[in-house]
């Protein structure tokens, strides 16, 4: 029997992130409505969808030898199980729902509230779904509260079933929303690939990881970002390689005709508008842009 890798994808708001980074990274999964077993056009990877929340949990337990997670979760399983062995973080994965940046758990207090730190809440109720993570927030900041578990709708809590929130949030939009002001934030998080420890010390099953991880950042590096190829007088090379940001620095090649050279180079996407025409007048000639798929650093 061929060896695969099981592997978790986190259901609910990332589902649709993590569906779309896997077909850049050159792994179709085939999400059916009625089933928690995606299909993967990869034989020696075996998916199945569980919530972010319960990923770490499942990670641990064996029942599933990676899966993708946020950072958040992770440590609230890490603080709820602390006997048990941690798990292994394969690679951080910058990207969200809704974006390519951070997740931000915010303490957050209704606009009218006097409340103005943490340490205005002594004694007060507050309502999240990342109980582990806040009671030792507040812990660490020696304030006593009521951490009370959220089934959802946390937002709209404050402040007749709550005296203030913990919750996650990208822009701030939900929150404002439902006339809310952010205190602090109480943890940054990301997503993360992690594994327990049986799958990492598995010399197959860690390669394949090693491999989905470096595929995966090499099309979020990607996102946002497009290749330059152009044709230039090698009089001219100067200025235009005073217009060209790089990765690291543009590739020069030599042309057939001795006096000129092809320039290769990635920029970002919205500067590229500008970017072409100042090209042109710098005499640069032959310019195409291409997409880009992966950047493997």
């Amino acid at each position: 029997m061929s060896t695969k890798l099981k592997l978790g994808i986190p259901k609910g708001s990332l589902q649709d992130a993590t569906v779309s980074l896997f077909a850049r990274a050159g792994f179709n999964v085939y999400v059916n409505t009625r089933s928690y077993f995606p299909a993967i056009d990869d034989p020696e990877i075996e998916c199945m969808l569980i919530r972010a929340q319960e990923m770490a949990r499942y990670v641990s337990d064996g029942v599933l030898d990676a899966g993708l997670t946020g950072r958040d979760w992770v440590l609230e399983h890490a603080l709820a199980n602390g006997t048990r062995p941690p798990l292994e973080v394969v690679s951080e994965l910058v990207y969200a729902k809704q974006s390519l940046g951070t997740v931000r758990w915010v303490l957050a207090v209704p606009e009218g509230s006097p409340v103005q730190s943490a340490k205005d809440l002594q004694g007060a109720t507050i309502a999240t779904e990342l109980v582990r993570v806040t009671e030792d927030y507040f812990r660490r900041q020696g304030v006593g509260v009521n951490v009370e578990f959220s089934w959802g709708a946390t937002e709209v809590k404050p402040p007749v079933l709550a005296d203030a929130i913990v919750e996650a949030t990208e822009t701030g939009s939900t929150l404002r929303a439902n006339r809310l002001r952010i205190v602090d934030t109480v943890i940054e998080s990301t997503t993360q690939i992690v594994a327990n420890a049986e799958a990492w010390s598995d010399a197959w099953k860690r390669t394949k990881l090693e491999n989905l991880s470096m595929l995966l950042r090499a099309a979020i590096a990607a996102q946002g970002r497009v290749g330059l190829m152009l044709n230039v007088r090698r009089s001219d090379l100067d200025g235009v390689l005073g217009l060209l940001p790089a990765l690291r620095r543009p590739t020069i090649s030599p042309l057939a005709d001795g006096d000129w050279v092809a320039l290769n180079t990635i920029v970002d996407e919205p500067t590229v508008r500008e970017l072409v025409p100042r090209l042109k007048s710098a005499r640069a000639e032959g310019i195409v842009e291409y997409p880009l798929n992966k950047i493997v650093e």
